[in-house]
């Protein structure tokens, strides 16, 4: 059984939610604040972590970045905030996935059934990763990418931004983490550095670079990779 974490102060949302879930067989906790969640978290271990930004004690960033000091465990934000610079940093914080309020629950269940798919396809050790798409696969070990039966000489830039993504599948990865992680800088001003360097990868590696089908461009937020 699936076992999820919600954490949310509104009541009547907390009821739909456990409602839907348990109906569908998921094993469900509540917490209505931060400080509940984070023991609730530790204790019963959930699948996954649907959490509400605006919480009664503690703003629900600092309660994914407290949960990700010590667990992998995808985290949905359902918020009502809908500026683009709110999204950018919980995910920066490490959240998965961002859902605005009001939203629908089909959407929602939707979000969730393909976090647990990726944190099922994402349990492979490291050691023997091996990503394979349609057109190419990528050896994480070897460090090797291989298309159409030839190697491609990719630049340590190109692999370590390749790396990031295809380690993340399905996730949005935001420009500032992108950017921290190859170049070490953050900012608005160095977002060419990523532009360029994605053409790059997608020359080497998509069939159709103009519309590319595995590296996708989240506009104004960042990258993610779908294999």
């Amino acid at each position: 059984m699936t076992r999820v974490l919600v954490v949310e102060d509104d009541p009547q949302l907390v009821r739909a939610l456990v409602i839907n879930l348990q109906v569908r067989e998921y094993g469900v906790d509540a917490a209505p604040d931060g400080t509940t969640a984070l023991r609730l978290a530790a204790a019963r271990q959930p699948d996954v972590v649907m959490l509400d930004l605006g919480l009664p004690d503690m703003d629900g960033i600092d309660v994914i970045k407290a949960l990700r000091g010590w667990t992998r465990v995808p985290i949905l934000v359902l918020s009502a905030r809908q500026a683009s610079e709110e999204k950018v940093a919980a995910l920066d914080a490490g959240a998965d996935d961002y859902i605005t309020k009001p939203f629908s629950m089909n959407e929602l269940l939707a979000r969730l059934r393909a976090s647990v798919r990726r944190t099922e396809d994402t349990s492979l050790l490291p050691e023997t990763a091996l990503v394979e798409t349609g057109d190419f696969s990528i050896d994480l070990l070897a460090k090797k990418v291989v298309r159409q039966g030839r190697d491609v000489r990719l630049t340590p830039t190109e692999w370590h931004l390749l790396e990031i993504l295809v380690t993340n599948p399905g996730r949005l990865i935001t420009q500032n983490h992108l950017l921290q992680e190859v170049w070490g800088v953050s900012g608005s001003d160095k977002t060419n550095y990523l532009r360029v360097y994605m053409a790059q990868l997608r020359r080497k590696l998509e069939t159709d670079p103009a519309h590319p089908r595995y590296l996708i461009t989240q506009p104004g937020m960042g990258y993610r990779f779908e294999g």
